[in-house]
């Protein structure tokens, strides 16, 4: 059986969520699981920009992380949001495997001493555009958190993931032997 690509059941403007139900296709819920979705899709081209194999090997994983939240945030039916974090592999050890891959970025880096303005290399520009999109989801999550339970765990990921996606970036320019321009 093929599966289409087009339904034509968002043609009114609404979309159905994991779980059961429709939301207008600029609802909340939507614009912060819609980022996340954006976010993975740049980690996709920093994938494909200068392939580095030790960045790229830390990104992929992130990227099915990545999908885990967006079901997450796409799931109103708060048993069937356990069961999906239960799948997720979203916890504090996955937590502890960000801080670790960023203490890794630390010690092979200089310390940092003012603000880098974003570029360098291609590789560290998508870089840093995958950071600010990160940025935008992890806003566009905590703004979803006002009205519906969202678990803590998504937060802190995209919080420790933005910090990642930063270092990953002056090790992508540092790798390449680019210097950095600070501010």
């Amino acid at each position: 059986m093929t599966i289409k690509i087009y339904t034509k059941t968002g043609d009114d403007g609404q979309t159905g969520l994991f779980g059961g139900g429709r939301v207008d296709k600029d609802d909340e819920r939507v614009d912060a699981y819609g980022e996340v979705d954006e976010l993975n899709a740049f980690l996709g081209m920093v994938r494909a920009v200068e392939m580095m194999p030790r960045i790229d090997e830390v990104i992929v994983p992130i990227q099915r992380d990545l999908f885990s939240i967006g079901a997450l945030l796409a799931t109103p039916d708060h048993e069937k949001m356990r069961e999906q974090l239960s799948k997720a592999r979203l916890d504090d050890a996955r937590i502890a495997e960000l801080e670790r891959a960023i203490d890794a970025c630390e010690r092979e880096l200089e310390p940092l001493r003012a603000f880098i303005v974003p570029g360098g290399t291609p590789k560290s520009a998508a870089l840093h555009v995958a950071r600010t999109v990160c940025r935008r989801a992890e806003r566009r999550v905590v703004s979803l958190r006002r009205t519906v339970p969202v678990p803590e765990v998504v937060i802190v990921y995209l919080n420790r993931l933005s910090d990642l996606l930063f270092m990953l970036a002056r090790v992508a320019n540092t790798r390449a032997g680019a210097g950095e321009v600070t501010w």
